[in-house]
């Protein structure tokens, strides 16, 4: 998002200042991906919590993963009318709000209306976070500090994956969702007494967008060939690894691949380093080989579906070993996802940047939707009798549905890149297409 021509900040901010407001700030995305990822290792207890089933307690991701798509674009609108700090606060304090409701939850529906609100909180913070890095840091650091911002973000999954797991073991289900929610308290703080929007201007404020104007920049970016080749691209690069992180990995690893519970959350975890890692290096590949984005995608995708068919075609558990391999290469899928960012970016005008990425985050989302719910109605058809007795065979089967999605996501990003290619060589001839 870009402010206001009248309301840019003129001087370079105080270096001092502009790590203190940008480190509070990725604070605030860590624990909003931390209340994200907190079901991942409590879904096995959520299950006996509520009495529910394998397709309800998918239900709860679904949800979440739903808002927050949705979302989206509102959030960028959110962003240019009233500013990062205002809509980062709103965002903390419902997370804040959700998951306190989320401890206290002793029905299904309860339940899920507090899961529904984390999706608001969460959906209202890395694009705020991203904005403050354009206020705060010189032109020429914001594509680097934009990219350590989305991969240090990640670090709240960790948190969400051991520190969690002890929580529920020791403190029991109130107490540990309690204390996370807690945190916010501390951060609400912080973004009040010290964040500003920029260095010169504590609170920016734009002008109203009317409806007319909202459908037609977003009629303008999704008609690009560039923003749809991004939408496919996030579609088919993030599903796998955030099933796993956010609900269906650990009851995987331990009920179809035989782990013990600490190997679960050690896979996990080295799930989300895989992604911090990955992150900056792609980074830079794919400015020193822009004209390769889509090649870097495709080939990405295809080591994902290797690995994982070499895992579900093992006779019996898979070693630890091929495990590990797995988490990894999946893990790459998360920050190759924002390589569609970049073609959406390259793609399109600075007047319809928000718009675009908008609509290219969405895609990832709404994939890992569509394969949450569907493992969760395929391991109740799978299983027999009622609980959480999922077999092996059983996870295998469920996990097969991410074939659909990768034939489909694969089939269109082979379609658009060529489309992107030749539209940005014809209107745009200084910028690549993907």
């Amino acid at each position: 998002m870009s402010d206001d021509a009248g309301q840019r900040p003129v001087r370079e901010p105080r270096p001092r200042w502009t790590f203190v407001v940008w480190s509070i700030g990725l604070a605030t995305y860590l624990l909003a991906v931390f209340h994200r990822s907190s079901l991942a290792v409590a879904g096995l207890a959520a299950t006996d919590r509520f009495g529910i089933s394998a397709a309800q307690l998918s239900t709860f991701v679904m949800l979440q993963l739903l808002v927050y798509a949705v979302m989206q674009v509102p959030v960028g609108l959110l962003i240019d009318r009233f500013g990062p700090r205002r809509v980062l606060l709103a965002g903390t304090l419902v997370l804040v709000a959700a998951q306190s409701a989320f401890a206290f939850a002793d029905s299904f529906v309860l339940a899920l209306l507090a899961r529904a609100f984390v999706g608001v909180g969460d959906a209202l913070t890395f694009i705020c976070v991203l904005r403050l890095v354009s206020s705060w840091f010189p032109l020429r650091q914001i594509p680097f500090m934009t990219q350590l911002t989305g991969t240090l973000g990640q670090g709240g999954a960790i948190a969400a994956a051991v520190p969690m797991t002890w929580a529920l073991g020791t403190l029991g289900w109130e107490r540990a969702y309690l204390l996370a929610a807690s945190l916010g308290l501390v951060l609400a703080l912080g973004l009040v007494v010290v964040v500003r929007d920029a260095p010169s201007v504590r609170s920016l404020r734009g002008e109203a967008m009317s409806l007319g104007a909202v459908r037609r920049s977003l009629g303008a970016s999704w008609s690009q060939p560039g923003t749809r080749l991004g939408f496919w691209m996030h579609f088919s690069t993030q599903f796998s690894a955030t099933t796993l992180s956010l609900l269906w990995g650990y009851p995987f690893f331990v009920r179809g691949e035989g782990r013990t519970p600490d190997e679960a959350g050690l896979l996990l975890t080295v799930l989300v380093l895989a992604i911090m890692v990955a992150g900056p290096v792609l980074g830079w590949l794919v400015g020193a080989y822009p004209y390769e984005r889509s090649t870097m995608v495709l080939t990405i995708v295809g080591s994902i579906v290797a690995v994982w068919t070499v895992v579900l075609a093992w006779p019996g558990n898979a070693p630890f070993g091929v495990l590990l391999v797995l988490v990894v290469v999946t893990g790459i899928g998360g920050p190759a996802s924002m390589i569609g960012f970049d073609v959406g970016r390259t793609s399109n005008p600075d007047e319809r940047l928000s718009s675009a990425t908008g609509i290219i985050n969405q895609g990832g989302f709404y994939a890992s939707l569509l394969l949450v719910v569907g493992i969760g109605l395929v391991l109740d058809w799978r299983t027999p009798g009622s609980g959480t007795s999922y077999t092996p065979e059983a996870f295998r089967w469920a996990m097969s549905l991410q074939y659909v999605l990768w034939t489909v996501g694969l089939v269109q990003v082979w379609r658009y890149r060529g489309r992107a290619r030749a539209f940005v060589a014809r209107a745009r001839p200084d910028l690549s297409g993907g």
